[in-house]
Parts: structure tokens; C-alpha cells; sequence
């Protein structure tokens, strides 16, 4: 089993997204709303100026927010999902398009195949 973490930046792909997963047979994921640091950063005065100037210089509009998209998933699963977020999110490799990765579980209880 591997847990695929998805930290989705354009979250207006959201509901397409776990559509897609349902049609595919993924049957469950967690979704969290998150911030990034660099939002972060810039949102905190305390943080230093010259810090937060060279944030923007490489940010052009940091996002208000995410979604970080946790799933339980057989072996074989991950690479559906993967190519799902390929034809609904596009390209992660662009810039500010967002992150997945999978990591293996070792222990799980509660999870229904």
C-alpha cells in the first residue's frame, strides 16, 4: 500500500478531480485546506522586508490557498491517480501547477478494501 499526497495549487480543479477519482474506483481521500510558506511570509510583517521582497520577486501571485489531498492507495492505484491529475491538473513539472508524491504505509487499520 502507499499513502499519495497531492498538494493541489489551482483549487478550482477540485471537484473534477474526485470526480475523476470516483469514476476510477478510488474510494476515499482526505482533502485539507493549507497555506503555503512563501503566502505565509509574505502575510507576516515580522518576517523581514528584504526577505519578503525577494519572495515576490519570484512569486508572481501566491496563492490564497491549497488543498493538500491525503490517499490510502494499492500499489497499482498510484499510478491511475497519477494520470488523472495529469489530464485534469496538467503538468506538475510548471510552475506553481503543484506537488505528488507517494510514500509507502507500513501500518494501516480502518482502511476497506
Amino acid at each position: 500500500m502507499k499513502l499519495m499526497v497531492f498538494v493541489m495549487n489551482k483549487v478550482e480543479h477540485l471537484d473534477p478531480f474526485v470526480h475523476r477519482l470516483k469514476e476510477a474506483g478510488i474510494k476515499g481521500a482526505t482533502i485539507i485546506n493549507s497555506t503555503g510558506m512563501g503566502r505565509r511570509l509574505m502575510e507576516n510583517d515580522d518576517l523581514g522586508n528584504e526577505f519578503i521582497g525577494s519572495l515576490r520577486a519570484i512569486f508572481d501571485q501566491p496563492r490564497a490557498e491549497s488543498r493538500v489531498i491525503l490517499m490510502a492507495l494499492e500499489d497499482e492505484q498510484v499510478d491511475i491517480v497519477s494520470k488523472i491529475i495529469d489530464q485534469v491538473v496538467g503538468d506538475l513539472n510548471k510552475p506553481n501547477s503543484g506537488i505528488a508524491f507517494s510514500l509507502p504505509i507500513d501500518f494501516i487499520k480502518g482502511f476497506k478494501k
